[in-house]
């Protein structure tokens, strides 16, 4: 258990930084529904769209597009957004259990 304790600012920020990515992947993600006509298997594009399309692929059975637009990426940067700042964030769990573990240690 100490070790876990010892080792928990380290989750908070490889967490922190994971979660950050995988929001900016969503956000290019999103962007990139501008231009339909972008091969994302060439060039840059599979370091945004091979992380991200087993999410987006999941959630298009649940979410149909509306007017068109898959609103998919839309969901994942609230998700992944939320996620971040309910574990990492400055109120986060973590977060607190790493401010608490200092501050009595």
């Amino acid at each position: 258990m100490a070790f876990f304790i010892e080792s928990l600012p380290i989750i908070q920020f490889i967490l922190g930084v994971v979660l950050a990515l995988f929001t900016l992947a969503f956000l290019m993600r999103i962007i990139l529904t501008w231009y339909p006509k972008i091969n994302l298997n060439k060039g840059f594009w599979p370091l945004i769209a091979w992380p991200t399309e087993p999410f987006l692929a999941l959630t298009r059975k649940f979410v149909n597009p509306i007017g068109g637009v898959d609103v998919t990426p839309v969901i994942w940067v609230g998700l992944t957004s939320l996620a971040r700042e309910l574990l990492v964030g400055q109120q986060g769990i973590i977060s607190q259990i790493v401010h608490r573990t200092q501050h009595l240690g």
